[in-house]
Formats: structure tokens, C-alpha cells, sequence
């Protein structure tokens, strides 16, 4: 069975919102663990404008599933992974001023780069991942890149799936085939929501994890939290 994972960001970026400390992080969190979530992931960047950098260590002290970091590997980030030591790391290429992660790293341009930070990790016993489009050129140069997992940036497969749920999910299909052949592990994010994650998880069948916020925290203003994780476990399932 693949994990979701419960990114919480959205959660911070509430908080934030009134400067104050409701809702509280740490126990949304716990909520999401207790409710079924098998991981918690978060992804603080230098502006601190969701996650701060105390509640990665805060969260360390508290999360009793997976805990996963998401991040561009600068210095600091790097550094505070190492002392905080997730059970696992996800590398995006992003840029501090983009809203949202919205592609995957060009391994073929970036192997140096990301074979001496994947390296860092490993060392210190932290599974990584990087952020992966399903680009062909880029999936076969994949043996050349030292991680343990991509997570696929599932943006382009959300919107096209209403209109060609066959043609959407396409790509994704070949590409996971592909990275089995590498023995390299699959994890998906991004506007995966409710109405589209069972049938992605029925294709990819080689799917670890999945790594949800904006559109499971936008569900649980409806539901509820406890109803929400159920529904998308039950999609996963």
C-alpha cells in the first residue's frame, strides 16, 4: 500500500496569517497522524512565509511517522536537514520567489550539483528524493543521479485529467516503468486531490508515496480532518 504523507504548509500559512499561534502546528500534526496519515511533510523556505525554521525542529520533536523535508538544497536548508535528520529529504529546484514547486530538476544540467548534496544526505542516513517531471531525457539519465526515489511533479497530470484521464496519466506510466527499471522509488505530489488520486495510484503501481497540503487541507474545511485523511487513504488504498 503506498503512505500518504500530510503537507502541511498551508497549515502555517493560516497561523501566520494572525501572527499568533492558532491554529497550532503541532497539533494538526498529531491530528494528521492519529487520523492515518503516515507521514508529515513540510517545506520551509528562506522567507519563513509558511513553515519557520523552529517548527522543523519543533515537529522533529513530535512526529512519530515519516517526516519529510522539501526544500532547494542552498546551504542553510542543507544544514538544517543534517542536524535535523528526517527520515527522509526532497529536493526541489525551485526558486525562493515562486509560489509553488512547479518543475522537475534537469538532472542532464544538474548532476554535480546534485550527486554532492544526495551524497551529504545518504551520509547522514537520510533517504532522498528529487522533484521529477516525466521528460524522457531526463527519466534515462536518472542512473546517473545518487538518489533514492523522484517524486513525480504531478501538476500537468491534475489538469488534464477531467478532460482525458487515459491521456493525462500517459506519460506517467511510461516514465515509473522506466525508473523501476533503475530500481530508483516513486513518489507523486502535487494537485493530487480526492477525485483524481485513486486513479493515479491505479496506474502507477509502483507508487511509495504521496505527498498532499493544498487541496486535502482545502477538503478538510468540508469534511473535517478525520473524515479527509480516511477518504484519501481509501483512495490509495
Amino acid at each position: 500500500m503506498s503512505r500518504l504523507s500530510v503537507n502541511i504548509n498551508k497549515i502555517a500559512t493560516l497561523r501566520n496569517a494572525r501572527g499568533e499561534d492558532v491554529p497550532n502546528l503541532i497539533k494538526v500534526a498529531l491530528d494528521c497522524e492519529k487520523f492515518g496519515a503516515q507521514g508529515i511533510t513540510i517545506h520551509p523556505r528562506p522567507d519563513e512565509r509558511h513553515i519557520r525554521y523552529k517548527d522543523v525542529y519543533d515537529l522533529k520533536k513530535v512526529i512519530t511517522t515519516e517526516f519529510n523535508i522539501e526544500g532547494y538544497p542552498n546551504r542553510k536548508f542543507i544544514d538544517l536537514v543534517l542536524e535535523v535528520k528526517p527520515e527522509q529529504v526532497t529536493l526541489v529546484p525551485d526558486p525562493p520567489e515562486v509560489l509553488t514547486s512547479n518543475a522537475g530538476w534537469k538532472v542532464t544540467e544538474k548532476k554535480d550539483f546534485l550527486n554532492n548534496v544526495l551524497q551529504e544526505f545518504k551520509s547522514a542516513g537520510i533517504r532522498t528524493s528529487i522533484f521529477m517531471e516525466t521528460d524522457m531525457e531526463q527519466i534515462n539519465f536518472l542512473p546517473n543521479i545518487n538518489t533514492d526515489r523522484i517524486e513525480f511533479y504531478t501538476g500537468p497530470y491534475a489538469a488534464n485529467y477531467k478532460a482525458n484521464p487515459a491521456e493525462a496519466i500517459k506519460e506517467y506510466v511510461t516514465a515509473s516503468k522506466q525508473v523501476a527499471k533503475f530500481a530508483i522509488g516513486i513518489n507523486a505530489g502535487h494537485d493530487l486531490d480526492s477525485e483524481n488520486l485513486a486513479y493515479f495510484k491505479q496506474h502507477i503501481t509502483n507508487l511509495e508515496e504521496v505527498s498532499i497540503g493544498h487541496a486535502l487541507i482545502c477538503d478538510a474545511l468540508n469534511w473535517g480532518l478525520e473524515k479527509t485523511i480516511q477518504t484519501y487513504l481509501k483512495a490509495m488504498s
